[in-house]
């Protein structure tokens, strides 16, 4: 478990890392207008927030309280997967023993 947790950690601080070096030596502005005219760039965002929603499901599915869920569902849109790996790595013991009810 631990491991895991790790891991995801891990791949969250490369992703932040990498928003870093975008913003420090890219154009948001630029990028984001090639996203959006680009077919392949309007592919990867329908698939970054269909992740955005599956996302949002499962929180939404797994937190008992609905205010804590849209506490954590709300931010999704505006951090990305960096804040969907912070709720996995802090619920990930709590959904391995739920799946293993099952």
């Amino acid at each position: 478990m631990r491991a895991l947790q790790f891991t995801l950690a891990g791949a969250a601080f490369t992703l932040a890392a990498l928003i870093v070096y975008a913003l420090l030596d890219g154009s948001f502005t630029a990028a984001g207008a090639w996203l959006t005219s680009e077919p392949w760039g309007l592919v990867t965002l329908a698939d970054l927030y269909l992740g955005f929603v599956l996302a949002a499901v499962l929180i939404g599915l797994c937190e008992p309280r609905p205010v804590v869920a849209l506490l954590w569902i709300l931010p999704i849109p505006f951090l990305g997967n960096i804040w969907t790996v912070i709720w996995f790595i802090i619920r990930l013991p709590h959904l391995r023993e739920r799946l293993a009810r099952r």
